[in-house]
């Protein structure tokens, strides 16, 4: 027997003008957690769909158990074994869990599909992953660690012995997350060898033995987990050293362009107040229902303070909607890219523009030529990584999706940014890049906020912190006296007052 359950050795596939895997191994022990570590376009997507058989490779050999295999599609995997759970699960939101399971693979006696026995074996599977829900709810009724749970399901139905997670916790929040760790854990247990694919180094050293990192679609290292440091992991994934991965420049920090006195929302915060001035990096952070968020779409907008002041520029501000904010000089990007920031199926180009088209027509004629130069341009700036401007925006990664959203506020003459987890779900490389983006828009003079939950990126970026619980601002820490331990003591302080009752 080999001492690899599955192995791949030199594994190259070219498609028209890109070379997506170039000569790249990996190698997978049996019961092993092994995490698989790369920046978007390190060629991880590839390398799974060469593993599920959606993909041939143009070069290269891949074994399993020892014996040298090769899938001409993902049911010559599946049938040796082999299933994938993918960040963005692709459900049937109408069917029943038990439907989502067995999609494909009907269990059928003389002619009849066996509901009953589906339903059951359904219902097995769900309780041996200790799951809050049954096979009868519909897919649609469930959240995404929910669904995830199902896709496990799915795996465990078709006898899988090697799972492939794909940025399984990305959407997830930290306890969903913790739950989604015991759930593998139990898989490994129980003889499955899991691909562990992540940006989070918390997954990787909460989980996995070994660690395979890839770099523009080549194999670089695989390490041993306890024995690597997060500055190799940097270096191995971007090529750079961790001190470069905050490129946070020295500004002169010019005059107040943003106060906000005692704002609150019933039931939700109060009595926040705050200060931005121009050429500063000001973050807030705090755990989760914190209300970190409500507050900066507040500012935007989107829901009306029940009392409290906003002063733009020492002007006193009525914001009565999202566009009123742009208008008068603040902008938002919003956590929820895929939903709330970008039109995915529209061009990239039209993206960017897409806030201030009136400003590219003239007589309700839109110019076109215009439009597309300044899309391009500021695709350019922010360094978007595509092919053309008429690329679908569900095309891109969520590092360059995040970009172009960032591009879009660049289109407006903004004073004041709030960046709402600027870099949720985006690899290394891509952080530093946004990083060097916030830098340079707080070099030319505009404000910036920064929400964050990741520790390190406020630490690294911010001049000063803001930290809430509980829908109050618990304290305010300079850069020079920031640090983690001071941060979540504030992050877990409760005030004298009751909970104004975040929701989560």
């Amino acid at each position: 027997m080999s001492e690899f359950i599955l192995e791949l050795k030199g594994i190259t596939k070219v498609f028209p003008g890109v070379k997506a895997l170039d000569n790249v191994d990996f190698q997978l022990k049996a019961g092993e957690i092994h995490a698989l570590m790369g920046e978007n376009g390190a060629g991880k997507s590839t390398l799974i769909k060469t593993i599920t058989g959606v993909h041939q490779p143009t070069g290269g050999d891949i074994f399993v158990d020892g014996k040298k295999v090769l899938f001409k599609s993902p049911r010559d995997a599946a049938q040796l074994g082999i299933a994938a759970i993918y960040q963005h699960v692709t459900a049937y939101p109408h069917l029943t869990v038990t439907e989502n399971i067995f999609m494909g693979r009907h269990k059928v006696s003389k002619g009849f599909i066996r509901w009953k026995s589906m339903h059951h074996e359904a219902q097995s599977l769900i309780d041996i992953l200790d799951a809050d829900f049954n096979a009868t709810d519909l897919m649609g009724s469930l959240s995404v660690a929910q669904q995830q749970m199902v896709e496990i399901a799915k795996a465990l139905s078709a006898n899988a012995r090697i799972i492939i997670m794909d940025e399984p916790t990305a959407a997830l929040t930290r306890a969903e997350s913790e739950r989604l760790y015991e759930i593998t854990e139990k898989l490994q247990k129980d003889g499955a060898a899991v691909i562990f694919i992540s940006h989070r180094f918390e997954d990787m050293y909460r989980l996995a033995s070994r660690v395979t990192v890839y770099r523009d679609s080549k194999y670089i290292w695989t390490k041993n987990v306890n024995e690597v440091t997060e500055a190799e992991l940097i270096q191995g994934m971007v090529g750079r050293e961790l001190t470069e991965l905050f490129p946070k420049p020295d500004i002169e920090i010019g005059s107040e362009v943003l106060r906000v006195d005692n704002l609150s929302r019933t039931g939700v915060f109060k009595d926040v107040s705050f200060t931005v001035s121009r050429g500063e990096i000001v973050g807030f952070t705090g755990l989760v229902g914190a209300g970190r968020t409500e507050v900066m779409e507040t500012l935007f907008g989107v829901a009306c303070p029940a009392s409290g002041d906003i002063y733009l520029k020492g002007q006193k501000l009525p914001v009565r909607s999202p566009q009123d904010a742009m208008a008068k000089g603040i902008g938002l990007l919003t956590e929820d890219r895929q939903h709330q920031g970008l039109i995915l199926d529209w061009g990239i180009g039209r993206n960017i523009t897409l806030a201030e088209l009136p400003k590219f027509a003239k007589f309700g004629v839109l110019n076109e030529k215009e439009e597309r130069s300044t899309a391009k341009d500021l695709a350019e700036r922010v360094a978007t990584k595509a092919t053309s401007l008429f690329d679908k925006a569900s095309s891109l990664s969520g590092g360059n999706q995040q970009k172009v959203v960032v591009a879009r506020t660049l289109t407006s003459q903004l004073d004041v940014l709030i960046m709402d987890e600027p870099t949720k779900g985006v690899d290394v490389g891509a952080k530093a890049a946004i990083y060097e983006i916030m830098g340079e828009l707080a070099a030319s003079g505009m404000g910036i906020i920064m929400v964050s939950s990741e520790m390190p990126e406020i630490l690294g970026m911010c001049d000063r912190i803001y930290i809430m619980c509980e829908g109050r601002i618990t304290g305010e820490l300079p850069r020079s006296e920031a640090n983690g331990e001071k941060i979540l003591a504030l992050a877990m302080k409760k005030t004298d007052e009751a909970k104004v009752g975040v929701a989560v």
